[in-house]
């Protein structure tokens, strides 16, 4: 069975996903979609598929998937119609920006027999699954602390339309969050509760990328920094530090320190990476990922420097559907992780201890032998 998608969003993240489909045997897409139509018509002359409005997509029966690439605040509405009409849906993240948008979108799902997934599918990827499984092993012990973070100065310095990334559903935690709190959920299991604390540290955005916004300011209208600990139901206790207030620091993207060994685990924004171990003699070794299926360098295409097979969620979906198994990057898990990056917003506004609404059990290990590879 091969799973054919329909793309609503062809903005920039859109050119990695159908770049990527060519790697594997059960997916292809058949349209594009976007409210620009001009938009639509260059990735579907791009990539030799149809570009039609969202409502003919929607519509169309060589549509099994709907892949939702709009911006945050649009995911739900699409998302919920692509399940009215059938569809199994596969979204960016996050899932919605408000928890009751998610639960509407998991409970369509389930009433209408469909599927969802979420990125980020980067936790497929051998990073997150080689640190998962040399914590299953017992090489780390239990984890007792460790630290997550990411950190820089905005978005308005790279990308052409920066605007919704300082409105309410923006900001560093559902933008950047999914990818180390996903990370850490598949690593460690669901968070209990959450404490932080928030501000903003820029009244207003000076857009400096080239492109129709250049010289343009942005009112800032969410919070720019974020400090969180977030408790785990294992007994973790993790810090997260998401800000877009930072020019330069020293920090890791993310390190977890057991009962047995400390671990730096790769950048969950890609699939591999340099991982690393150390123990009393504070030594750290690296162990090897680019050797392992998805880690090798791919992106960008003209001298790569990343490991980045997005879309191998969406590939996972189509072999799980073929083989009536789960899929891995699940709604189920998108929604605790958007129940917990809403929580650190709340906690950060309220100063109160926030209780995790929304669990999941943890995901199972992800087997890449049973993805099926167009050379394959």
């Amino acid at each position: 069975m091969t799973l054919r998608i329909g793309l609503v969003g062809c903005g920039n993240i859109s050119d990695i996903y159908l770049t990527n489909a060519a790697l594997f045997k059960d997916v292809v897409f058949t349209a594009c979609a976007d409210l620009r139509p001009e938009a639509a018509t260059a990735q579907g002359a791009k990539y030799g598929i149809p570009a039609i409005t969202p409502a003919e997509l929607l519509g169309r029966d060589d549509v099994d998937l709907v892949l939702n690439l709009t911006i945050p605040a649009a995911h739900a509405e699409i998302s919920l119609a692509a399940i009215a009409a059938g569809k199994h849906v596969y979204t960016e993240k996050p899932l919605a920006t408000s928890l009751e948008d998610g639960r509407k979108i998991m409970g369509a799902a389930k009433a209408k027999g469909v599927r969802v997934g979420s990125s980020p599918d980067t936790i497929l990827g051998p990073g997150v699954q080689t640190a998962r499984h040399l914590l299953a092993d017992g090489t780390v012990g239990e984890v007792v602390t460790g630290t997550a973070s990411v950190m820089g100065h905005g978005m308005e310095h790279w990308h052409p339309n920066p605007t919704f990334f300082f409105k309410p559903g923006g900001g560093p935690v559902l933008d950047m969050g999914p990818y180390y709190i996903s990370a850490l959920v598949h690593m460690l299991g669901p968070v209990k509760a959450v404490r932080a604390t928030g501000k903003m540290g820029f009244k207003e955005r000076l857009v400096t990328a080239e492109g129709p916004m250049k010289g343009e300011k942005i009112k800032v209208e969410t919070l720019t920094t974020v400090n969180a600990l977030l408790s785990f139901q294992s007994g973790a206790e993790i810090v997260f530090l998401a800000s877009w207030d930072v020019f330069a620091h020293n920090l890791l993207p993310l390190e977890l320190h057991g009962t047995k060994a400390s671990m730096r685990v790769p950048d969950p924004n890609f699939f591999g990476g340099k991982l690393e171990l150390a123990g009393l003699d504070k030594v750290w070794s690296p162990v090897g990922t680019a050797d392992k299926p998805f880690g090798a360098l791919n992106w960008p295409v003209a001298g790569p420097e990343h490991a980045n097979y997005r879309g191998l969620g969406i590939a996972d979906m189509a072999s799980a559907i073929k083989g009536n198994r789960p899929h891995v990057a699940s709604g189920d898990v998108a929604l605790h992780v958007l129940s917990v990056m809403l929580g650190a917003l709340e906690a950060a506004d309220t100063g109160r201890v926030v209780e995790i609404a929304e669990q999941c059990e943890r995901p199972a290990a992800f087997e890449p032998g049973k993805i099926l590879l167009a050379a394959g």
